[in-house]
């Protein structure tokens, strides 16, 4: 062990990260095991370069943003049986698997646990893994199949999700079977000098990666694999925070399928011009979502010729691949953005350090930033009230809180 330490201090010196050894000798074997572990997995090289990054402003004014086409879903007329029928025939022949992005804890919302457990106050007091887990049960029923259904994890709440589903038998899913179980990337956090920070337990302080990392998620712990060997070719892709969300939808699929596209995605209109959301574009040509921070006034007003917000696509996080999408958009890292938070460490005296303010960098990917892998993508407008209903905040926010979803949940399925 002591060659493999040295050879380690070696490593961290040329990157100037030598503190990451500091308290080596107080952990206990396995905190000792898995510090060590930590380090030989650290891409030093990517670590200076994200660090570099938060010196850098990003700057986009030259790339060419313009409107992209969608159709909506309630205007597509004789189309909306045509594309029903053609996705109906893919789900039924098994084609068709689900991912929900389920990495995050309940924190903001008060609750101790992963959020998908967390039960956002309805009379059958489901957790929201639950409610997700009724809609693909009868989803499934309707085409004689199970949908395969594939959850991401984080380190931090793996142990706890799979104990969760355990308890309530997979809530009639087959561990390894039709429900299998795959975790987050992760990257180090550093703070404003470079250095990588120490959590208190001793060990590297890491953050999830971002929904961006679900492409090199899957191909990494092999799950696009998986899918291939039981006959999917393509993969809904949503989050755990949206109670509404409808993960099997032929029409989605159908017109996926009918217009030879690898990725189709929904979209609902913007509440207002000035909402803060992310919207669909095209940058450069290319499938793309734009920021509502990129989004100048005069962009955010634009209308075309039937009112319609030239930008009012808003990005909802539910979206469907095909595997090969997902392959190629997993096979190289996406671009990094910069966070900066606060975060709890150990410093070099192996005091903790609970900060006040702002300290360290954080690093994510977001999911729509592989869009531009593929040269066209379908956009399905939807409505809020029928597929949208987000948990992210506590009540007391007043929006995109438990109150909010249980509204809709209950208005949606008539449960008042």
């Amino acid at each position: 062990m002591d060659r493999k330490i040295e050879e380690l201090q070696s490593v961290l010196k040329k990157y100037g990260q030598e503190h990451l050894l500091n308290h080596y000798e107080n952990l206990d074997d396995k905190h000792q095991r898995d510090l060590i572990h930590q380090i030989e997995l650290v891409d030093f090289e990517l670590v200076n370069s994200l660090y570099a990054h938060t010196k850098k402003e990003e700057k986009r004014e030259n790339d060419e943003i313009t409107p992209i086409e969608y159709l909506d879903k309630y205007k597509l007329y004789d189309d909306y049986k045509y594309y029903e029928n053609i996705g109906k025939k893919a789900i039924k022949e098994g084609k068709l698997a689900a991912v929900t992005m389920a990495g995050g804890q309940g924190t903001r919302l008060g609750h101790d646990g992963p959020k998908g457990t967390y039960d956002i106050g309805l009379d059958s007091h489901k957790s929201l893994f639950e409610l997700l887990c009724d809609n693909l049960k009868e989803e499934g029923k309707k085409y004689g199949v199970t949908i395969p259904w594939f959850i991401m994890t984080s380190r931090e709440n793996n142990e706890a999700t799979i104990e969760f589903f355990e308890k309530n038998r997979y809530f009639g899913y087959q561990k390894d079977k039709n429900i299998f179980f795959f975790i987050q990337g992760e990257l180090p956090m550093i703070d404003t000098e470079g250095k990588i920070l120490i959590g208190e337990d001793g060990l590297i302080k890491q953050a999830a990666d971002g929904h961006g990392g679900i492409y090199e998620s899957l191909v990494k712990s092999e799950m696009t694999k998986r899918m291939k060997q039981i006959g999917i070719e393509w993969v809904f892709i949503g989050g755990v925070d949206n109670c509404l969300v409808k993960m099997v939808d032929p029409v989605l699929m159908g017109i996926a399928l009918e217009k030879k596209v690898t990725v189709a995605c929904k979209s609902v209109v913007k509440a207002n011009p000035q909402e803060k959301v992310g919207v669909f574009c095209k940058r450069n040509g290319k499938p793309n979502v734009i920021e509502y921070s990129e989004i100048t006034e005069e962009m955010a007003e634009q209308r075309d010729e039937n009112g319609e917000l030239l930008y009012g696509e808003s990005h909802i996080l539910c979206n469907l691949f095909s595997v090969e999408a997902i392959e190629k958009m997993g096979a190289n890292p996406l671009p990094y953005h910069v966070a900066y938070k606060k975060a709890t460490y150990l410093n070099k005296d192996g005091k903790l350090v609970v900060p006040d303010s702002p300290n360290a960098y954080k690093f994510e990917a977001f999911l729509f930033d592989a869009f531009g892998e593929v040269d066209d993508m379908a956009i399905l407008r939807v409505k809020r009230e029928e597929e949208f209903a987000p948990v992210k905040n506590a009540d007391s926010a007043g929006v995109d809180c438990p109150k909010t979803a249980r509204a809709l949940y209950k208005k949606f399925y008539h449960l008042d």
